[in-house]
């Protein structure tokens, strides 16, 4: 499972999502070349974006094909994301396990 929190600069937690994400074969087939920011997550890692990364992340979501990931997980994802624009040091976290 690959969990969605918003980390402030000094690692704190500011927000996170009840809904996390399974790791499947349609998010590892994802192409780099057409989702760039989700097509390099991984499932036993942590991928961190910044405020510029996130901005590009947000346009690929309404672009993933259907079943990759959850609508409530996309919709928070979404609003983490936002709160990342709207936020100063802030980070978006994909946790893995």
């Amino acid at each position: 499972m690959i969990n969605l929190e918003v980390r402030r600069d000094d690692g704190t937690t500011k927000a996170y999502a009840k809904h996390g994400v399974r790791w499947g074969p349609e998010l590892a087939a994802l192409d780099q070349s057409v989702f760039p920011m989700l097509g390099h997550l991984l499932p036993y890692a942590d991928t961190v974006f910044n405020h510029r990364q996130v901005a590009t992340l947000l346009k690929e979501v309404p672009r993933l094909p259907h079943g990759v990931v959850t609508e409530e997980f996309a919709r928070e994802l979404l609003d983490l994301g936002q709160t990342v624009l709207d936020g100063q040091h802030l980070y978006l976290w994909f946790v893995g396990d």
